[in-house]
């Protein structure tokens, strides 16, 4: 009887331990708005501190060489959740205000996948995919919603609002709410609220936590701007602490929970630094709004402490693309809904030492780019070209198409293959913000200096 017993013991100890390393892992992507690609510390800042993200990285992998799928907002958010390159369904251009064209609703997003295997999905925060019903959250795979469908708003309520019909409220689900306190904060605390419900039901979840900061209005809690005081870019310094704060109560909340071993955490920003808010592109050229490495390239880790070896560094290709299949496979998601995903599986990747990387492609509008290998070429108006090797010139401010006129012959006719795959967008920038788009391309591509940053430059400028 004694030995049935141990055995037994030992049978429920196997049991537990094998449901906690096989079991379907939760999934939680951290995105940022606007994030200067090397300020945090995992990314040698050491102006701008973020200690609960260098701990997220020292635990995982840093990915050297990752990218968004475009250099603005709403486009970058379409191919993350989906997986595609977002100019296949048209979304290839940022939303603005008046325009009623908006996310493809038949398009499958990750959390509409991760539901056929159990997952309850949930959203916090930003949502920048149209405000129409059929954009909604829930529409679109997620179960809860808390958070606001415009690009923007400002991170202390007012009372006002209450009072006004806006996409930049703060609604839970469908219904307006109200919040107290800094938004950032709010925002984390949420995050734990949604985690801690499903950690109860004993539910695998997805979590998407799509921060505002630091994106403009530059808004910080008094006594985090106190911290900074002598800080060069104090508000912007403090949005980044608030933000690295909540990650680190999230993450906190998920080891209280005996969750985090069994939780892949990604984060990311959306694109690169913003010329609005104190963000820095260093050590790159370019920023939001253009397809130059300062636009584009992303600091990215990725967390699985049952998985991945902790303090790992990653140098090939990453694409935020990669992180729907990557996902849906860890989450033994049936096959068919990744029919469509252009991205891979990072963790097919991360113990090859021969790393071949993809080609990677951008288009907006008449703005278009492809990196292969060492090699990249931008294209504006079908007229102008450049080509560099950032290897040997990160920086891009050194034209090889001439010297090396293969080479761009080679990819000019790559990327021209991969739009012939492609639909026209379904809608454009206004003009103005297109006006000022394509000087700065031609400022960047003649390395000379930048006329305009934004429409009410147009008037100082000569084009």
């Amino acid at each position: 009887m004694q030995k049935l017993i141990l055995a037994l013991v030992y049978f429920s100890f196997l049991v537990s331990c094998s449901t906690e390393t096989d079991s379907k892992p939760n999934i939680i992507i951290i995105l940022a708005d606007d994030a200067g690609y090397s300020d945090f510390g995992f990314m040698g800042s050491d102006e701008i501190k973020t200690p609960n993200l260098d701990q997220l990285a020292l635990d995982g992998v840093i990915f050297n060489n990752a990218y968004v799928s475009a250099s603005v907002c709403s486009p970058s958010r379409a191919g993350l959740l989906t997986g595609m390159y977002q100019q296949r369904f048209g979304h290839e251009c940022n939303l603005d205000s008046d325009v009623n064209n908006s996310f493809d609703p038949n398009q499958i997003t990750i959390a509409e996948a991760l539901k056929t295997e159990g997952y309850k999905t949930g959203l916090i925060g930003k949502w920048h995919l149209g405000d129409k019903t059929q954009n909604h959250p829930l529409k679109n795979g997620f179960d809860y919603f808390w958070g606001f469908i415009s690009g923007a708003r400002n991170y202390f309520y007012d009372p006002n609002e209450q009072f006004r019909n806006s996409i930049r409220n703060v609604v839970q689900n469908y219904t307006q709410t109200k919040f107290d306190g800094y938004l950032t904060d709010v925002l984390g605390d949420k995050a734990i609220g949604f985690i801690n419900k499903n950690h109860q039901s004993n539910n695998p979840f997805f979590l998407f936590l799509s921060f505002n900061a630091p994106h403009t209005p530059m808004h910080a809690k008094d006594d985090v701007l106190e911290k900074f005081k002598d800080n060069p870019r104090q508000v912007y310094a403090s949005m980044m602490w608030s933000m690295d704060e909540a990650i680190g109560n999230v993450v906190e909340a998920l080891k209280e929970n005996d969750q985090y071993d069994n939780t892949i955490i990604y984060f990311l920003s959306d694109n690169g630094a913003a010329m609005s808010n104190d963000a820095s592109p260093f050590p790159f050229k370019g920023w939001k709004g253009n397809q130059y490495e300062g636009g584009i390239k992303t600091p990215m880790i990725m967390t699985w402490k049952n998985k991945i070896k902790s303090n790992t560094q990653f140098d090939g290709f990453i694409s935020a693309l990669d992180i729907f299949k990557t996902s849906l496979e860890a989450s033994s998601v049936n096959k068919e809904y990744m029919v469509n995903a252009d991205g891979k599986n990072i963790m097919n990747y991360l113990n090859d030492n021969n790393i071949k990387n993809e080609n990677l492609f951008w288009r907006k509008d008449k703005m278009a780019t492809v990196r292969s290998g060492d090699y990249k070429l931008i294209r504006l108006n079908d007229t102008s070209t450049v080509l560099y090797n950032i290897k040997k010139n990160y920086f891009e401010d050194f034209d090889l198409k001439i010297n090396e006129s293969q080479v761009h012959d080679s990819l000019l006719k790559l990327l021209s293959s991969w739009e012939n795959t492609l639909i026209d967008p379904n809608w454009i920038e206004n003009k103005n913000w297109n006006i000022v788009t394509e000087m700065i391309y031609e400022d960047l591509m003649a390395n000379r200096d930048i006329r305009a940053l934004s429409p009410k430059d147009l008037n100082n400028s000569v084009k």
